[in-house]
């Protein structure tokens, strides 16, 4: 008898509809899996016999054939444990088979037990394409896959459980979600706050305006003067993510299988710091099969880069065309995949390899060529996709020791959230969100200049000899000042705070 049984493939971000045909005919007995399954679905042979024999069903001596189809699809992970599994209790007639369009997904355990499964979210998403209504899931991912409404989520323990609710004796109870995410869902408090960074207050306000307009920022200091600390205060005064951010970001989590078990919806804007040791493949992604980097898992939060000049070059290099694209595109033999890279790049570093180069006090023991060289490992393409750069001082002891409390992330949150409001507005159907994700076309557009900011603008150009790159650039990051100010045209003060921002070297 042939059964055909419904599960999911990821490939990338997206899931696709896999049929697991399963066949049992007479002959020696054999287990064959085909329809380019990887090791970990070839292993599912020895975990679905003895899942099926200790979950009280038979597993037949006969010879199985199981076809994952379609057959040009490489087919990967243990999530096909179940629909292998019922399907060779409905082809050998040991349970009905389910009537109507079903899902079924889940890692079986060798007691029948069913595990956490990776990648839950993008596979339960693809249901409502395809008009499947219902979905198999284990209990513990029953939250993550209930993110996905209109549909019946059943979720089961073990096998025998769902044998059970298949032969209808003991029926499985739809899932009902008690904390239901909101499209406005808060995430928890962030760890720092602007209050808690005494002094650092021009710093403070590029990271406000960086926040505003989703610029990236370079901050240049010497050791303990705050740049780890004010780059960790960034997520606090970022708006909120909406409901569609947030679904992005957990997909994008499901599938590295880095979703909390206890929150499985994430409503906090990611902030990643990767170390300087980290290779290629695990800054922008990579790999045999191709997975998510750090770039992709900062998407609509955070990329925290310090002690920028200690990364490789090649990684460094990496990033200019995710900056540029908000995408990163990873090609392999086996195909071409498009990962989300929307992200706001911080990058800390010290002036010189000792760190005292620009210290008021402290004298720094480099040479002329050792920082010429230092500085060097930062190529200049790079710097040029940098909007604000930034000088954080040492803080001085009258203002480390102040008992006056500093401006709170909340209200700097607040003037972000308006500034965002307006771009949203500006934007509304163009598919931008930010100032920074304007093209040139859009620039001339949107940034509207009175005439003697224009001419601040082209003795700028001449003096500090910019790029056509830094031309936009700084235009866009006077859009966000002007918006900060809730000004509908650039003016020259705008402008030259933005011109403040940028690099003289």
């Amino acid at each position: 008898m042939l059964a055909k049984v419904r599960t999911c493939a990821v490939v990338g971000l997206d899931g696709f509809v896999i049929d697991a045909e399963v066949d049992i005919a007479p002959g020696l007995p054999a287990f064959n899996i085909v329809g380019l399954p990887d090791t970990a679905v070839q292993e599912a042979r020895e975990r679905v016999r003895a899942a099926i024999r200790n979950s009280g069903c038979e597993f037949p001596m006969r010879r199985i054939t199981v076809n994952l189809a379609p057959g040009d699809l490489r087919n990967a992970g243990p999530s096909y444990d179940l629909p292998i599994a019922v399907g060779i209790l409905v082809s050998s007639g040991q349970v009905p088979e389910f009537n109507g369009p079903a899902l079924f997904l889940g890692e079986l355990a060798l007691d029948g037990t069913l595990r956490h499964t990776a990648a839950m979210l993008p596979m339960v998403s693809v249901a409502m394409d395809q008009q499947i209504d219902t979905v198999f899931v284990p209990r513990v991912d029953a939250t993550e896959a209930s993110l996905i409404h209109d549909l019946a989520i059943l979720p089961a323990d073990n096998l025998a459980q769902l044998v059970s609710h298949l032969r209808g004796d003991s029926m499985i109870s739809p899932y009902q979600n008690g904390s239901k995410a909101t499209e406005n869902g808060h995430g928890p408090k962030a760890s720092i706050d602007f209050s808690h960074i005494k002094g650092q207050e021009s710093a403070k306000r590029a990271l406000e305006v960086a926040a505003a307009g989703g610029h990236n920022i370079l901050m240049t200091g010497p050791p303990g003067s705050g740049k780890t600390l004010l780059a960790r205060s960034l997520p606090s005064v970022m708006p909120e993510m909406t409901f569609q951010e947030s679904l992005e970001v957990t997909k994008i989590y499901s599938v590295s299988g880095l979703l909390p078990s206890d929150s499985p919806f994430l409503s906090y804007r990611p902030f990643r710091s990767p170390h300087y040791t980290i290779s290629n493949a695990g800054l922008v992604g990579g790999g045999r099969i191709p997975r998510p980097g750090e770039i992709t898992l900062s998407h609509r939060g955070v990329l925290f880069l310090d002690e920028l000049p200690e990364f490789g070059h090649s990684a460094l290099e990496a990033l200019r065309q995710p900056i540029e694209d908000k995408v990163v595109t990873i090609s392999r033999a086996g195909g071409t995949l498009t990962f989300p890279a929307n992200f706001a790049l911080v990058g800390a570093m010290n002036p010189c390899p000792c760190g005292y180069y620009t210290h008021p006090i402290k004298e720094c023991v480099c040479s002329a060529g050792a920082v010429a060289r230092y500085q060097k490992r930062i190529s200049g393409p790079l710097l040029d996709r940098m909007d604000i750069f930034t000088e954080v001082p040492p803080v001085d002891y009258d203002k480390l020791a102040g008992l006056g409390d500093s401006e709170p992330s909340s209200a700097v949150r607040a003037r972000v959230k308006e500034a965002r409001d307006i771009q949203e507005a500006r934007f509304e159907g163009s598919g931008f969100k930010y100032n920074s994700e304007m093209g040139p076309a859009e620039v001339w557009k949107y940034c509207h200049t009175e005439e003697s900011a224009m001419h601040l603008l082209r003795n700028a150009m001449n003096q500090y000899n910019l790029s056509a790159r830094a031309f936009h650039r700084v235009l866009k990051l006077s859009l966000t000042i002007a918006d900060l100010g809730k000004s509908d045209l650039i003016k020259t003060e705008h402008l030259a705070e933005a011109l403040q921002y940028r690099t003289r070297g």
